[in-house]
Formats: structure tokens, C-alpha cells, sequence
């Protein structure tokens, strides 16, 4: 992630679930909020109820390899957070599917530079 500097604070999270504009999936919701620097700021959030710790950190590396691969294809200068929703199963859900999702929240978003 170069171009990315990861949200680790509360009060990061806490904004942008506040003030985010909201992009629903089946399995992600994404919040994005413009920031006032020239890279983005990336936040996953997994809840505890979704499942164990190994799989939510299952689910948060394929966020971040899609993110990584989509990387150049986003707009730069936004905060965004990814948020795995409850009714997600993720023990089903699988790299294609989490970049499918993706594709369809960032282009929903606005965020996705249609040239590239």
C-alpha cells in the first residue's frame, strides 16, 4: 500500500461512521469521507460477532490485497472504511467474491477512475 497510510485511531473511525457518505453490499458496507491530503486513508472493521479471530483476520488480508490491487484504479485524497457487515458469512466468502463486492462499492462511491 504506497500510496495508503492505514486509520488506527478511534476518533478516525468514529468520523467517518458519523460523517461518511455510505455505499451498501451483501457482505461490505463502505464509508468514504474527503480528506484534505493527496493519499488515501484506509480503515477495515470487523465485528466480533462475525466469527473467530483467525477468520477476521482472514477477511481483513483480503480486503487489503483487493484494496492493494484496485489501488491505482481509486481516486487519491479520501478517507475510506470498510466494514464487514454481520450477516456476512465469511467462512464462504472467498477473494473473488470480496473483489467483486468492491469494485461495485467503490464505482457506487464515485471513487473509481473509469479511464484505467
Amino acid at each position: 500500500m504506497k500510496k495508503t497510510v492505514m486509520l488506527k485511531r478511534k476518533y478516525e473511525f468514529k468520523m467517518l461512521f458519523s460523517k461518511g457518505k455510505i455505499s451498501y453490499g451483501t457482505n461490505l458496507t463502505m464509508y468514504v469521507l474527503k480528506n484534505k491530503l493527496t493519499v488515501n486513508k484506509l480503515g477495515i472493521a470487523v465485528g466480533k460477532k462475525s466469527g473467530n479471530a483467525v477468520d477476521r483476520n482472514k477477511i481483513k488480508r483480503l480486503i487489503k490485497e483487493n484494496y492493494r490491487i484496485f489501488e491505482d484504479s481509486i481516486k487519491q485524497g479520501y478517507t475510506i472504511l470498510v466494514y464487514v457487515n454481520k450477516k456476512c458469512e465469511i467462512k464462504k466468502v472467498d477473494f473473488y467474491i470480496i473483489q467483486k463486492e468492491m469494485q461495485k462499492l467503490l464505482k457506487k462511491s464515485g471513487l473509481w477512475l473509469e479511464g484505467i
